[in-house]
C-alpha cells in the first residue's frame, strides 16, 4: 500500500477521518489544500483572488501529481473539487493508490456546513434554501468524477470512529 486518497464534498469528514485514521495505521495525512497553500504562500482565497481559479486548479494538480509521485506512504485528503479538474480522476485509478470517496448525502452536508459556513467562500452568503441547492448541484456535476474512486465509504448517520473502521476494513 502506498497511497490513501480520500476525497468528497465539502463537509463530508475528509480531515477529520485523515486525521484519525492517520493514528491509526500510522501513516502521516497530508491535505492537499494545506501544501497548495505552503508552496504558494497564499491561503486559497487569495490564490483564486489574485490568479484566478485557472492558475488554482493547475497548481493543484502539479502537487497533487507531485504528492503522488513521492516515495513515502501518506495519507492523500483532497479538495473538494480536485477530482473534477486536470483530469485528476484520472489518477485515482493507479496501481500504487487506493482511493476512497467519502460519501454525504445532501441533507448530511447540509447539516454539518451549515454551522461553519462563514470558513467557506462559496457558501457563506447563502441562505438556507440557496445552500440546500448549491450543494444538489455541485453532488449532482462532481458525481461522475467522485464515482471514480475505486472504493466508496458512506458517511450518513456515522461517527467519525464508524468510518474510519469502515476504510480499516478496506485497507486489511
Amino acid at each position: 500500500m502506498k497511497k490513501i486518497i480520500l476525497l468528497g464534498y465539502m463537509g463530508c469528514g475528509k480531515s477529520t477521518i485523515a486525521n484519525k485514521l492517520s493514528k491509526i495505521i500510522q501513516m502521516p495525512y497530508v491535505d492537499l489544500d494545506k501544501c497548495i497553500e505552503e508552496k504558494a504562500n497564499l491561503t486559497i482565497n487569495q490564490i483564486f483572488e489574485t490568479f484566478g481559479e485557472i492558475y488554482f486548479r493547475k497548481l493543484e494538480h502539479e502537487i497533487f501529481v507531485e504528492l503522488l509521485n513521492a516515495p513515502e506512504k501518506c495519507i492523500i485528503g483532497l479538495g473538494g473539487g480536485t477530482p473534477c479538474y486536470a483530469n485528476n480522476h484520472e489518477l485515482l485509478k493507479g496501481d500504487h493508490v487506493i482511493s476512497i470517496y467519502l460519501k454525504a448525502s445532501i441533507e448530511t452536508l447540509f447539516n454539518r456546513l451549515q454551522f461553519n459556513k462563514s470558513k467557506r467562500p462559496l457558501i457563506a452568503d447563502k441562505n438556507e434554501e440557496e445552500m440546500k441547492e448549491f450543494i444538489a448541484k455541485h453532488l449532482f456535476d462532481r458525481s461522475f468524477y467522485y464515482n471514480q474512486a475505486q472504493y466508496k465509504v458512506n458517511v450518513d448517520g456515522k461517527t467519525i470512529e464508524q468510518t474510519v473502521a469502515d476504510i480499516v476494513d478496506i485497507l486489511a
